[in-house]
This record gives structure tokens, C-alpha cells and sequence, in this order.
């Protein structure tokens, strides 16, 4: 599978194979370049430039996997009516390799002219999209699927690049994605809508529609998985889609929609703009726009939430987290201390399921110093690097909020067993590297607790029993996803039927749902009470609107009709 190769890619091999190698190569080789070829951070901006006159198909090895300077970045553009538009921008983002600061290219913040030009695009594309058959909906999305996964370590290159995290971790977070793709290509059998007989000659249907022009607002963590979260579901069912990928890390999300177009989903479908603040409320404000999905910050989420509902638009708002998991004294001690260090630590830390906060029931507080032997043992490096267990954070600023807490969490009395701060990469100084953080003798008041680090920091807090446990993964105030480590059926039942958070796992540590199911988590990690998740059943119904339709034909309609009735209709 493309998710697990160990990516060796070299200018012979490419030559030779047209492909990636799986083989094993000596380190120099594996980190050789193809430096007579000039090419941008993800190849996404020039081939989207040049799509702009004579569209062509993307090269999928067209891209490189290195840390060095980029000579000449390439700006980012919006992508409206299937073409890369260069923005008329008078302020830009600087795009940064997480690794090295580098910057890597631009990001525009899309002026007002562009936006209203990407709705107007969608609009416009909406009526004909709508009237398109579901088969031939179908058809594209299959396409689609198929391009990704040609470019799986092209989108993977761009995400390490731009994003900081791992390249294995990175080919994961186009995977979850491509999973959404993939189970929206059987939308024949999850748009079916009801029938029933209700009288003599009489039936009632309902039908599920589109709504219009929908957008997505994407965080910078998931630069894939995040947007296929919406996109596949949004588009198969009817729907244009405007995406606004992260100002940090927008690389990807261009990709997705040049191989869109690649499919042969039409102008105006999908569209990409760019910025900050004013996009955002651009798009929360404009009334073409009927339905709006995010994933992000409680204080971004939560403001979009309420303005956007007051505009009368359906929201989706996946938010901030604390998961929890409890470790029972019969649990198997090597898998609960692996999956720990794993879902604590993988990506950073910077996942809204990462395992965050740790409860040690009974005597199993005594295994702390194994996993801190564990997570000292993790190599923190460039994404790029081979053997690379976490890669950097985001930005200096996150580096430096997170340091922070970890220094209120030793004012505030608590142990740092292991400290990651301070961590030094000869190879990559300027990096926004920050070690595995293990802290204990954690207390519910403490900052470190209360907040979320989003990063790869790891809370130890104690209970002397399960219902101890529960009680305090309970009072916490977020509920995206919870799990137990236990070999008891009856101790794990207890934890299932008792946790408050949506999404539960029982020796599993991170349990998101594959697309069959939904994103369940509720409490303060979503917006509105959970009531409108992402993907799965829930997410199709999201994206469209019942219209339920009574009809009434008569066998005697041959027949001199009736007299007028003027009695409440009973339908008996």
C-alpha cells in the first residue's frame, strides 16, 4: 500500500521506472535531488500558473523532498473556474518550511473582487452541476480517487513541506482522506430516498437535494484530510464547494483541485480562495453561500458557529479536544505504553484526536518511567529525514505558547519527567522543534490540563480506581474521543456505557471512525451540540435538503372529475 512505502526516490530510479522505489538505498542517495530541474515548493503553484493558459495533466513525481532553501518561490493562486487566477492581492502570508523557516512560497489574501468572483463562479456552475445524473457524478469522483491516489506522495511531499509533520505521517493524512473520496463513489445507495403508500391512490416520497454553493474553512494540520472531509460529500451529492485551505500550509488543497479538474468535475464546481479574517467573514456573511464546515480553534469555531447560524446557514464545527485514556492495572502493559506514546506524540501532538491527557489507575502509575523511556527514545528531525518519529510544530509562536505551558505546569506543581524544550537539531537550528514532553503529578486545575497544547506534550493524571477515572475524564469540558486499556470485557463496557465522549476506544487509542461512520465527538469539541458531523451518513445529510413530495392519481381520473372539497383533508 502507497501509505506504508518507504519513500527512496531517486533520479535513476525515476528515470528508469517512472515510479517510487521501495527498496532500501544508502542514506546519501535517498536525500540525492534532481537539482537541474526548477521547481517550486509543491509544483501545485507552476503547473497551476501554467494551467491557466494551456491546461495539461500534473506530473505526479513532480516534486522534491528536501529542506533546502527554495530558490524563487512561487506564490500561490486562487483556483477559479478551473484555473490558476494570480491574486491581485496588497497582502500576503509567507508560507514557511516548519524545519527550517524557510520561506517557501506566499499565500494571497484573496481581495474582495476574487471572492465574489469564486461565488459567482459557483454559482453559476451550480444549476447545470445539480441537473448532472448521479451516475455521471459517480463517474468523476471515481476518477478522482484514482488521481489521488497517483499523487499520494506528491500531496504527501507538499504537506511535509508546509505543514512540518513526517512524510509516513503525512501519506496517512491522505489516506483518511482518500477514504472519505472513496465511500462518496457509493452515493447510488446512500441517496436513496423513502416511499410509502399513505392512501388509496395516494403516496408520499421524499427526495434529497443539494443546497447551492457551500464552503469549507480547513485548519492547518490536516492539509488533506481535512478538505476530502467536505469536498467528496459536498460535490457527488450536487453541491459546488469554495475551499479555503489554511493560510500556513495551502499547497495541498491546490493539488486536490487541479487533479478535480483533471477528473473532469466542471468550471465553477470547485473553487479555492485564500486569506485570513476577511475571507472568513466574507464567507460567513455572503448569501450565495448556504452551508459552511470547520474544523479548528473553539475561539474561531465558535464565533463562525453563531454569526454564520445567524445568516441563516447550516454549520458544521469540529473544535478543540482533551482525549483521555485510562490505564487499567490488567491491561496489556507493552501495547498501552506503545499506543500511548504513539497517539500522544505522532504529528506532533497537533491532532485534534492526539492522546493528551493520560490516567494511570491502581499501580499502573508505576509504568511512567517506561513510558517516559519510551517517548525519549522517539526521534524529533525534518519531516523529510529518514527515521523521523515527530517532526516540527507549526511556527515559532506555537513552539513558544506550548514552552509556556509546560513552565506553568512546573509553577503550578506538577513533574516534568521528560522535557522536550530546548531541543537541539544541528542540522536544522531554525527548526520549530520541540521535544516529547512528559508530565505528571498533573492536577484538573492546572493550565497545562485546562488548555489544549496541541502539541507533543503528554498530561499524567492519577486515579486510585475506573469510576474515579471517569469521573474525572468526565468533568473535563471537551468530548471528542476518550479510550481504556484493559483486558476486562466488563471494565471496558463500564468505561463504554459511562464516558461522555462521542468517540470511544477500547484498547485503541485513537478512535476516529472510518467514513462508514461519523466524526461523533460532542460536548465543547463541536459546535451546536454535535448535531451536524462530518462525513458518513451524517455528513451527506449535511450537505443536502429533504423535499418530501404527496401525489395523488386517481384510477377514475379518466372520469368526470369531483365537485371542489372544502374539508380538512385526512388522507384516510
Amino acid at each position: 500500500m502507497a501509505s506504508r512505502r518507504v519513500f527512496t526516490r531517486t533520479l535513476p530510479a525515476l528515470v528508469r521506472s517512472g515510479s517510487l522505489l521501495q527498496a532500501s538505498v544508502p542514506r546519501a542517495q535517498w536525500t540525492r535531488q534532481i537539482s537541474n530541474i526548477s521547481r517550486s515548493l509543491h509544483s501545485t503553484s507552476r503547473t497551476a500558473q501554467a494551467a491557466a493558459g494551456a491546461q495539461v495533466a500534473a506530473d505526479p513525481n513532480d516534486f522534491e523532498i528536501h529542506h533546502r532553501p527554495i530558490q524563487n518561490p512561487i506564490d500561490a493562486t486562487n483556483f477559479i473556474d478551473n484555473a490558476a487566477v494570480p491574486s491581485k492581492a496588497d497582502r500576503w502570508f509567507p508560507i514557511h518550511d516548519p524545519a527550517t523557516n524557510n520561506v517557501v512560497s506566499r499565500a494571497p489574501q484573496s481581495t474582495l473582487e476574487e471572492l465574489r468572483a469564486a461565488v459567482e463562479s459557483a454559482q453559476k456552475a451550480f444549476p447545470a452541476w445539480k441537473a448532472t445524473s448521479l451516475l455521471h457524478r459517480q463517474q468523476l469522483m471515481f476518477k478522482f480517487v484514482a488521481l489521488i491516489r497517483q499523487h499520494w506522495d506528491r500531496l504527501a511531499a507538499s504537506i511535509t513541506l508546509e505543514q512540518g509533520k513526517t512524510f509516513e505521517d503525512a501519506k496517512g493524512d491522505v489516506l483518511r482522506g482518500l477514504q472519505v473520496a472513496e465511500a462518496a463513489c457509493g452515493i447510488t445507495t446512500q441517496l436513496q430516498g423513502d416511499v410509502l403508500d399513505v392512501a388509496v391512490n395516494m403516496e408520499t416520497r421524499t427526495y434529497r437535494e443539494p443546497l447551492g454553493v457551500t464552503a469549507a474553512i480547513c485548519p492547518f494540520n490536516f492539509p488533506v484530510m481535512v478538505p476530502l472531509w467536505s469536498l467528496p460529500p459536498a460535490v457527488v451529492t450536487g453541491n459546488c464547494m469554495i475551499l479555503k485551505p489554511s493560510e500556513r500550509d495551502p499547497g495541498a488543497c491546490i493539488i486536490l483541485a487541479e487533479l478535480a479538474r483533471e477528473a473532469g468535475f466542471p468550471p465553477g464546481v470547485i473553487n479555492i480562495v485564500h486569506g485570513g479574517a476577511p475571507t472568513v467573514d466574507f464567507i460567513i456573511d455572503e448569501p450565495a453561500i448556504k452551508a459552511i464546515s470547520f474544523v479548528g480553534s473553539n475561539k474561531a469555531g465558535e464565533y463562525i458557529y453563531r454569526r454564520a447560524s445567524e445568516n441563516g446557514k447550516r454549520v458544521q464545527a469540529n473544535l478543540g479536544a482533551k482525549n483521555h485514556a485510562a490505564i487499567l492495572p490488567d491491561a496489556n502493559k507493552n501495547h498501552a505504553i506503545n499506543a500511548t506514546v504513539g497517539a500522544a506524540f505522532g504529528a506532533a501532538g497537533q491532532r485534534c484526536m492526539a492522546l493528551s491527557a493520560v490516567v494511570t489507575v491502581g499501580n499502573t502509575k508505576d509504568w511512567l518511567p517506561e513510558l517516559a523511556e519510551k517517548a525519549r527514545a522517539l526521534k524529533v528531525d525534518g519531516g523529510f529525514e529518514k527515521g523521523a518519529d515527530i517532526g516540527p510544530l507549526i511556527s515559532p509562536q506555537a513552539k513558544e505558547r506550548i514552552e509556556g505551558l509546560i513552565t506553568s505546569a512546573e509553577e503550578e506543581g506538577a513533574t516534568v519527567l521528560v522535557d522536550g524544550r530546548n531541543h537541539k537539531n544541528d542540522k536544522y537550528p531554525n527548526g520549530n522543534f520541540l521535544g516529547p514532553t512528559l508530565i505528571t503529578n498533573v492536577k484538573p486545575h492546572m493550565r497545562c490540563y485546562t488548555e489544549e497544547i496541541f502539541g507533543p506534550v503528554l498530561v499524567c493524571l492519577h486515579a486510585d480506581t475506573l469510576d474515579e477515572a471517569l469521573a474525572l475524564i468526565n468533568a473535563n469540558p471537551y468530548g471528542n474521543g476518550a479510550a481504556i486499556f484493559t483486558r476486562s470485557g466488563a471494565a471496558a463496557n463500564h468505561f463504554q456505557k459511562n464516558v461522555e465522549a462521542g468517540q470511544v476506544g477500547l484498547n485503541v487509542p485513537i478512535p476516529v471512525p472510518i467514513p462508514a461512520f461519523s466524526f461523533t465527538g460532542n460536548k465543547k469539541s463541536v459546535a451546536g451540540g454535535g448535531a451536524l458531523t462530518f462525513y458518513g451518513k451524517p455528513g451527506l445529510m449535511f450537505y443536502t435538503q429533504v423535499k418530501t413530495v404527496t401525489t395523488l392519481w386517481k384510477e377514475e381520473d379518466a372520469h368526470v372529475a369531483e365537485g371542489a372539497g372544502v374539508a380538512m383533508p385526512t388522507q384516510s
